[in-house]
């Protein structure tokens, strides 16, 4: 559906994006994701043909964006990080205005319409001016205008910037409605926005693709280990004699609660369940097993390990770059993008 190969973009001296490579399969919801300034935006731009690569190709439906633009053109929506809207029109007034700028017949546009208003739920606000509607209401009337051509792509740039909780909610929605039936690629800084709505995830750093997978394998793989948290009833006990049980496993952590009743956090390789033997280790050992809890790495806490100062990602040849299979379990604090 769509192949990005190679491209690069320079704004002068500065290399926006830095030849990257990627293909979008029909059906597919993808969140390009990377912390700001990161070339989020300039490869969207470029997708939509906004902006013209500096090098490198991009495709779409068979059909490369240097020779048929206006072909391609028809088969986006395309919703910008600001919501280019006209305060002064209604949303029925602003959609029969973007009708008219595709050129689509009044029976189509009849017809679309109606379509439309059901899917991103504007009908109560259809015929309220648009500089007063909620920030909300003027993400879906922006989504109206991106999906009334009925599009087989559609681009969005930060959808829920910007939003409040319950309008994020909303909006997520509807973007998992329109993936029902369209090829979605938004864009995001916020990991969770990405994970809640999407199928896969490219994460771009520094104009250059760093990780591209489902989610769950990318999860998966970046974790590297898993994270199993044990509260022991022990005396005097002797936890790193647990390093026998396997070569991957070491000690993360380990206190005394109070008393004989002792926390350990152990980590070892995901690709490895540890957790029958440390069971028999424990209870050969003579200690008593308050609770065991397997913990998962966050998302959120993998695209701050990824996308830190001096983070480079490998690269296999011209075009490839692979996922690190091993992130140190050393977790970052949050920092506001």
């Amino acid at each position: 559906m769509i192949e990005v190969s190679n491209v690069v973009k320079d704004y002068g001296s500065l290399r926006a994006v830095d030849h990257i490579s990627f293909t979008v399969n029909e059906g597919e919801i993808v969140g390009f994701l990377g912390p700001n300034g990161a070339g989020k935006s300039t490869t969207l731009k470029m997708l939509t043909d906004y902006l013209s690569p500096t090098s490198g190709t991009i495709t779409i439906n068979g059909k490369d964006m240097k020779t048929d633009s206006l072909k391609i053109r028809e088969w986006i929506g395309y919703l910008p990080e600001h919501n280019p809207l006209y305060e002064d029109m209604t949303p029925y007034d602003y959609l029969r205005f973007v009708a008219d700028i595709r050129n689509i017949s009044d029976k189509v546009f009849n017809q679309r319409i109606v379509e439309v208003i059901d899917e991103c739920g504007i009908k109560e606000v259809i015929n309220q001016q648009i500089g007063t509607l909620s920030k909300g209401y003027r993400q879906r009337v922006g989504l109206a205008q991106a999906i009334l051509h009925d599009p087989k792509v559609i681009v969005m740039d930060e959808p829920t910037t910007g939003l409040d909780p319950n309008q994020i909610l909303e909006i997520r929605d509807v973007i998992r409605r329109l993936g029902e039936k369209k090829t979605v690629i938004l864009s995001s800084h916020i990991m969770q926005e990405v994970q809640a709505v999407c199928d896969r995830i490219i994460i771009i750093n520094k104009g250059k693709i760093i990780a591209d997978d489902k989610k769950e394998v990318l999860q998966s793989q970046l974790a590297g280990k898993t994270v199993l948290s044990l509260e022991l009833m022990a005396d005097t006990p002797n936890f790193y004699d647990f390093r026998m049980i396997d070569p991957t496993l070491t000690i993360f952590n380990e206190s005394n609660l109070k008393g004989n009743i002792w926390e350990v956090v152990l980590e070892y390789s995901n690709k490895v369940d540890l957790r029958e033997k440390i069971a028999h280790f424990i209870a050969e050992k003579g200690w008593l097993i308050l609770g065991m809890q397997k913990q998962e790495r966050s998302l959120e806490k993998i695209f701050h390990e990824l996308t830190k100062d001096g983070y480079v990602a490998p690269v296999v040849d011209d075009k490839t770059q692979y996922i690190p299979q091993d992130i140190p379990a050393e977790t970052m604090e949050d920092t506001n993008e």
